[in-house]
């Protein structure tokens, strides 16, 4: 039985130690469109650099954005952000009217920063004939333009049509038949109408793309289009840069918001900083988790040997579990791992008092491990579940910080346990049982203290001898 409890011991920690240290570990992911991801360790904003923005969702007209309101427009964010490629952002609500965006890892903010700063409405506007055609990022105030006329030539900037009536979703890059790439989409019904009933009496003209007040792109309309289904060429001889269509697909897909907003404030964390907070943490850790060892060795020697095992052990656990769910690790993070830590070697020293008070009372060495464990049990089990229920309050209602925070403490309490129960008493069962380890010195006791005599209350009323 103690042979089987070894063996899954040391299976986990050999699963634990392949996860945290095998290079390019892969493992299966339930990620719609992703069969696998990388087993890696995520860093927070804090500690690798990036971009945090908080804006507001401001009112519109005789409108008042509802908590729903601030969720959709959440999400159009995350997705635009996302569709840039960078590494785990999060957009999280705050309050009723607050949304914050962390890009961690990314050196280019100003990119992000344009691409989330585009926050207003997109709009599709015919260019009356005596404009000249604008460019690229040109303004064009269409704030109190009026809808097109429905038969003839507009003389001043109007609207057509806004972002709503584009299918979500339904923007990609393509190609023509001549191979040049381009843009495509789908319009909703009323927008499929309006843009076929003006494609087929204003062939030739110009006809713009307009977010918050700027042309993102305005082609020329070479013949009708009466099925809904836009194709847009790029001016170059290959059509757009493929950057720029990507760009415009982005816009096309997630430029559309119910509601404005404004930035409100705005953090950047050079990388550099970023990696300077990260070593940092890492050398305050490694001194705490140094200091509690050799605290651990010097005043409850064997068993505060099998404890640091145990505590290496458990870090190396913690760690594995980090990277699999995976847990993005910050500052606050990092610290609620060291207080876990600090809690994993408090379950020891409550067993370990026990096992000397046992010890004194004259019980022999494996009974005094056995009785110490099952005794502190309630205390190490009460105060672990206290911490627990502390933690998941924090992560229930905290905000991301204090959300990254708990998790990291419930995770470590959780692993703490397990280690400070099982994996501890399994070792120290094998140890006992050596003949090198019966000394008194090896548990911080004396030898009158470590001398075993009757435990049982018959044998000391009939007077048997100690031995």
């Amino acid at each position: 039985m103690r042979r089987t409890g070894l063996l899954f011991i040391a299976v986990i920690g050999l699963f634990a130690f392949v996860v945290d240290f095998w290079p390019n570990l892969y493992i299966p992911t339930l990620q719609q469109g992703e069969a696998a991801r990388r087993v890696e360790t995520k860093l927070g904003l804090d500690l690798q650099g990036g971009l945090k923005v908080e804006y507001r969702v401001v009112p519109s007209a005789d409108r008042t954005p509802t908590l729903g309101d601030v969720n959709v427009v959440k999400g159009i964010i995350e997705r635009r952000v996302n569709a840039t490629g960078v590494a785990e952002p999060v957009v999280v609500t705050s309050g009723t009217d607050r949304i914050v965006v962390e890009v961690p890892g990314i050196s280019d903010t100003a990119a992000i920063r344009r691409l989330v700063g585009q926050t207003g409405q997109l709009q599709f506007a015919p260019i009356p004939s005596t404009m000249t055609p604008p460019g690229p990022q040109t303004p064009l105030d269409l704030t109190d333009a009026p809808a097109c006329p429905t038969s003839g030539s507009p003389t001043e900037p109007c609207v057509l049509f806004g972002g709503e009536e584009l299918a979500q979703g339904s923007a990609s890059v393509g190609s023509d038949p001549q191979g040049r790439r381009t843009v495509t989409f789908t319009l909703q019904e009323d927008g499929k109408n309006l843009f076929a009933d003006w494609t087929r009496a204003h062939t030739n003209e110009y006809f713009a793309i307009v977010l918050d007040n700027v042309v993102i792109s305005a082609p020329v309309i070479n013949e009708p289009i009466p099925g809904g289904s836009v194709q847009i060429s790029g001016g170059g001889l290959g059509g757009f840069a493929r950057q720029e269509a990507e760009e415009l697909v982005n816009v096309l897909d997630f430029g559309s918001l119910p509601f404005p907003v404004e930035e409100l404030a705005s953090d950047t964390i050079d990388p550099t900083l970023g990696q300077e907070f990260l070593n940092a943490s890492l050398l305050a850790g490694g001194i705490a988790i140094f200091l509690v060892i050799l605290f651990m060795l010097i005043h409850y020697r064997l068993p505060g040997v099998v404890a640091s095992f145990a505590l290496l052990y458990y870090a190396v656990i913690v760690l594995a579990l980090f990277r699999l769910v995976p847990v993005t690790l910050t500052l606050a993070g990092i610290a609620g791992f060291v207080l876990s830590v600090g809690m994993a070697v408090d379950a020891n020293i409550l067993i370990f008092e026990r096992m000397k008070e046992e010890l004194r009372s004259g019980k022999s060495l494996p009974q005094a491990i056995e009785a110490g464990f099952a005794r502190a049990w309630n205390s190490i089990l009460d105060s672990n579940v206290s911490s627990l229920i502390t933690a998941l309050i924090l992560y229930l209602f905290g905000s991301s910080v204090i959300q990254g925070f708990a998790l990291v403490l419930i995770l470590g309490v959780l692993c703490s346990m397990f280690t400070a129960i099982s994996v501890t008493r399994a070792i120290l069962r094998v140890i006992v049982a050596q003949e090198w380890a019966r000394k008194a010195r090896l548990y911080g006791v004396t030898e009158a203290e470590f001398t075993a005599r009757p435990t049982t209350r018959t044998a000391l009323r009939r007077g048997a001898p100690s031995v």
